[in-house]
């Protein structure tokens, strides 16, 4: 398994989760090096892009984990609540015949969600 690196936000938003939910989720991350090698985290995982910068969602459960993977180290960026994104999507009138995947895609107001993250994250 790849280590899991949480930035600040997304730590802070798993705290908050009773103890058997966070469990759920983290196993939900179980990526090994060969689905990195053998590109099955597309397969795995709902795919985001913008540019170059490409991110895989985890629904588990309720939850969704948005992360990226950077050599050894799976970079959790954000975790919330499906009906927080529902609730976006409605908010954003994004919503439409398009998949969930799509649309975050092209927000830029997603994307804001997911760099405030990135800002958070210490480097080990």
């Amino acid at each position: 398994m790849l280590q899991i690196v949480f930035n600040e936000i997304s730590a802070s938003e798993l705290s908050k989760l009773p103890t058997p939910v966070q469990f759920t989720l983290l196993e939900a991350l179980n990526i090994q090096p060969e689905d990195v090698e053998l590109q099955r985290l597309e397969q795995r995982f709902g795919v985001l892009e913008r540019g170059k910068a490409k991110l895989y969602r985890c629904r588990a459960g309720d939850y969704r984990i948005y992360f990226a993977v950077e050599g050894s180290h799976v970079q959790v960026h954000r975790v919330l609540h499906g009906n927080s994104l529902k609730d976006f999507l409605f908010r954003s009138n994004l919503g439409g015949t398009v998949t969930e995947d799509e649309v975050l895609g092209q927000s830029k107001s997603f994307w804001k969600l997911i760099e405030e993250g990135e800002r958070t994250l210490k480097t080990l």
